[in-house]
């Protein structure tokens, strides 16, 4: 009885509140009500955590592929270097008590084969581009230098004076396979091929002073270029196969001119005091570089150093590429694709 009495008190109050409240729905709470438009709205971005996917990184601009190599005694004994066709970027090769020097690029820039006597006599070696792997070419008791790569990169012409005065060798890049190409009393050295590979230039003294020679790839028909009192060396083709740089001692002291392939058109192209010799040409044949003897001032006093310079192939801007206290030189120059 008392509880139904209760029951009906509530029902009255309930009653009176829905009345002064105008209906039930004012009664449901706020959160029981449809989300409303402000409530799905995102962060503003600022505020928003980072997203999985990362801000993208720029690479390093690639190294230029534009290098030259070369021998340097700044660290107490000739090393081979190589560095950017603008000097920058000078890298060491080897790393040897002995001496290593005449550096020349293999055709597809992958492999160096230099001159080293760090196994008790002058032989040739070879190396991968960034200095590892180097291994013994040649083996005798005997001096074997100037190495030179022939277009296709399957042999290697050098000097030796194995035979008893300098001549100029072949060997398969494999170690198989040594040819002699010249046989004369006279020295015969510094070799170089010919683009297309079918002839070699080379320097003598069979006529009785130093010039320039070539041959054909198998060594037959030798022919002179050069014939001047005065010493002739340091032949090496432009890419074209049209010209012959060299340097030359006719004016006094070394200077490199140029030549058409057939020994005529012989032209200066540098005009300096000091020596300059071992010219190489850009593989455009826009440029070629060079050792120079034109000195340096150190401590107050000028000190004469061999150095890499680089000048157009008519000769004019004649630039240092390298600057050092110790000589630089033999240079040698390979642009890949």
């Amino acid at each position: 009885m008392r509880a139904a009495a209760i029951a009906g008190l509530v029902l009255a109050v309930w009653a009176l509140a829905m009345a002064a409240c105008g209906g039930q729905d004012e009664l449901l709470p706020a959160t029981s009500a449809p989300p409303t438009a402000t409530a799905t709205v995102a962060p503003p971005a600022t505020s928003a955590s980072p997203t999985a996917t990362p801000t993208p990184t720029i690479p390093p601009a690639p190294l230029t592929s534009d290098r030259i190599v070369f021998a340097s005694r700044r660290d107490d004994n000739y090393e081979i270097y190589a560095m950017n066709a603008d000097g920058s970027g000078q890298v060491r090769l080897t790393d040897n008590a002995a001496l290593d020097w005449r550096p020349a690029w293999s055709p597809g820039g992958t492999r160096i084969a230099f001159a080293s006597d760090r196994d008790g006599n002058i032989d040739i070696y070879v190396m991968n581009a960034d200095g590892s792997g180097q291994t013994r070419l040649t083996d005798n008791p005997a001096r074997d230098e100037d190495p030179a790569w022939s277009p296709d990169g399957t042999r290697i012409a050098f000097v030796s004076d194995r035979d008893g005065n300098d001549e100029v060798y072949l060997i398969n890049a494999d170690d198989s396979g040594e040819t002699r190409l010249t046989d004369d009393p006279a020295s015969d050295s510094n070799p170089a091929w010919s683009p297309d590979g079918s002839r070699i230039a080379f320097v003598s003294d069979r006529g009785g002073n130093i010039d320039i020679y070539v041959m054909q790839a198998d060594g037959s028909g030798q022919t002179r270029l050069t014939d001047d009192p005065a010493r002739d060396e340091d032949p090496a083709w432009s890419p074209d196969g049209a010209r012959i740089a060299f340097a030359t001692q006719r004016h006094g002291s070394l200077d490199i001119y140029v030549m058409a392939a057939d020994g005529t058109e012989q032209t200066r192209l540098t005009d300096n005091p000091a020596l300059d010799w071992w010219p190489t040409w850009s593989p455009d044949g826009a440029r070629i570089a060079f050792t120079s003897g034109r000195g340096r001032r150190t401590d107050e006093s000028f000190a004469p150093t061999d150095e890499i310079f680089v000048m157009n192939a008519d000769g004019s801007g004649q630039t240092p590429l390298t600057d050092n206290a110790v000589p630089d030189g033999w240079s040698d120059w390979w642009w890949g694709p």
